[in-house]
């Protein structure tokens, strides 16, 4: 064999025994006659000692970083111990050394603090998985991924593979799509989720499958997404919401103790849609601190204010802590509302100080008394400083909570070592798109409605009151799972169908083979499909998925390491009719 033992292996333990190693050269330290060596693999460090005549061969060989090499040699005391590293009480006695492979110099330092910028780390992304924190990130996806597969194992799951090259259905994002050689003018499309194929599993009679499958979006890209995703993806059959919950709630807490040794000794809160909007204006709230949003149109209007008289809404927040802003950073919050992804004209901000009295940007307008209302509405305490934005809606909803969010990353809120899950819970089965005047499926067409709502599908002014049997799974702010009980009865999933503006032909065209199954005997069922990067960043501590990729896209989607997407050649394009 090229080694005994690995890098992070020998301990004092092992000293007076000869080993071999074999691996990359990490760094070189020359002291006079001697040289010390580092040498990397997967699994750690181990520091090489060469003496006066190896150091000499050493030198002739020119050996350098990254070059692959083993050594055979002594394990002995290391007498300036290294206490961070679990190899740093030994070193090798480097009796023999072969060069198995040379390197160039790399592009970038191949360390933790790296010099090299994003798009060159991936360019040479074979290079950048040699660094110990991106090595740590595929580790942790490792333990998450045999986590999860340990609990599904123990509650009877089965892992069942679907297909990759399947056909286009309108499930919300654009496909990713293949064409057919041997079929001129007609596509694949590679499966934003298994959803129909887990559904169809349930009519065969698997009543519990699980697959950890990598899905497809063509959609813009952010920290959180890629064009190719992984997920755990689950369904069971004869099971209602709560079965859902308990069990995946229950995996949830198999994996963050096993993986991170954090224990949650409480059941995860829940939380109507409703409420999420309301208190947090989005459907993904981060629980780490509260810091609620606050309605204020019944107590700031018709006081001749035009921003809040004029404003469908006005909405406030307040700031623990904060009364003491200067005008330069209540000016920089300003400026922060402001810009083109947030929407907003400005902002009113009220500081409450500490003596009791009110200092506010709108003091024209508003006596003592009324900023003392608008604070007791806020909840607001002395000390505490609100802020307030108005304007439509939608766009003002969805302002407050980016700034109730970078309000709390300011404040140091935000403790990526916190984790508060919670589940979401009554969402609309319907949203309502503006553009194209007609109702579309806020989740997708085959989540069920709450049974005792199911007749007011027949009602089309009653599409905005219908709840779904659907939930998400949050943490510290971030979807990591959702999913739904879904329609299993022929005659409902055709009302859906309708309802979302399909004609009869249509729903054939697309969905013939599930409206067919449904006719065979299909048990009640629902499921659930957690983000499997975007568990393993939170788990990380890091926003960005990408680094518990293993070759990841860019934020153009590319591939700069193969150079991907990219043209084909001209037979390629005549082969399929293009």
């Amino acid at each position: 064999m090229f080694r005994t033992q690995t890098c992070g292996e020998l301990r004092a333990t092992h000293i007076g025994q000869k080993v071999t190693l074999a691996g990359w050269v990490k760094t070189i330290r020359k002291f006079g006659s001697i040289t010390f060596v580092d040498l990397r693999d997967r699994y750690g460090i181990t520091q090489l000692f060469f003496n006066e005549a190896q150091t000499t061969l050493l030198e002739a060989s020119s050996i350098g970083r990254e070059f692959v090499i083993q050594v055979e040699g002594t394990v002995i005391e290391r007498s300036n111990k290294n206490a961070n590293i679990p190899t740093g009480e030994i070193e090798i006695e480097i009796e023999k050394y072969t060069i198995l492979n040379a390197s160039l110099t790399p592009p970038f330092t191949i360390e933790d603090d790296t010099d090299g910028g994003d798009e060159l780390r991936m360019k040479y992304r074979f290079l950048d998985l040699r660094r110990d924190a991106v090595k740590k990130n595929l580790e942790l996806r490792y333990k998450v991924g045999r986590a999860a597969r340990n609990f599904l194992d123990s509650q009877l799951f089965m892992e069942v593979e679907t297909p990759m090259l399947i056909k286009s259905t309108p499930e919300g994002a654009r496909d990713f799509v293949v064409p057919s050689r041997m079929h001129e003018n007609q596509f694949y499309a590679l499966p934003q989720s298994p959803q129909l194929f887990k559904q169809l599993l349930m009519v065969a009679g698997y009543d519990r499958y699980y697959q950890i499958v990598k899905c497809f979006r063509d959609e813009d890209l952010r920290a959180d997404r890629q064009p190719e995703f992984t997920q755990i993806d689950c369904e069971m059959s004869f099971i209602n919401q709560e079965d859902i919950l308990n069990t995946f709630e229950a995996m949830t807490k198999h994996i963050f103790k096993d993986v991170k040794g954090i224990e949650f000794d409480y059941n995860f809160p829940r939380m109507t849609f409703d409420d999420a909007m309301k208190d947090y204006g989005n459907d993904k709230p981060d629980i780490r601190f509260d810091m609620k949003l606050k309605k204020l149109n019944e107590v700031v209007k018709g006081n001749g204010f035009p921003v809040f008289d004029e404003a469908e809404l006005v909405i406030g927040i307040a700031a623990t802590g904060c009364s003491e802003y200067t005008r330069k950073q209540t000016d920089e919050l300003t400026e922060w509302v402001k810009r083109p992804q947030i929407g907003m004209k400005g902002l009113v901000f009220i500081k409450c100080n500490a003596d009791g009295t009110f200092k506010s940007s709108v003091d024209k307008f508003y006596n003592e008394e009324q900023l003392k209302q608008i604070a007791s509405v806020c909840d607001a305490q002395a000390g505490d400083l609100i802020l307030i934005v108005a304007g439509e809606k939608n766009l003002t909803t969805k302002a407050i909570s980016e700034l109730r969010l970078e309000m709390g990353g300011r404040l140091g809120l935000r403790n990526n070592e916190v984790f508060k899950p919670l589940w979401v819970i009554d969402f609309p089965l319907f949203d309502y798109d503006a553009e194209e005047d007609r109702y579309i499926a806020m989740h997708h067409p085959f989540t069920s409605p709450k049974p005792e709502q199911i007749e007011w599908m027949n009602d089309k002014s009653k599409y905005g009151d219908i709840k779904a049997n659907a939930y998400d799974l949050v943490l510290n702010g971030t979807e990591i799972g959702g999913g739904s009980i879904r329609i299993f009865n022929k005659n409902i999933q055709e009302r859906m169908f309708d309802a979302l503006g399909f004609t009869k032909e249509e729903a054939i065209e697309k969905f013939g083979f599930l409206l067919s199954a449904f006719e065979y005997g299909t048990p009640p069922h629902g499921g659930i499909a957690l983000g499997f990067d975007r568990l393993c960043s939170l788990l990380g501590g890091q926003e960005s998925i990408r680094d518990f990729i293993a070759f990841p896209k860019n934020n153009a989607g590319r591939d700069v390491m193969l150079d991907a997407p990219g043209p084909i050649d001209e037979k390629q394009r005549k082969e399929l009719g293009l």
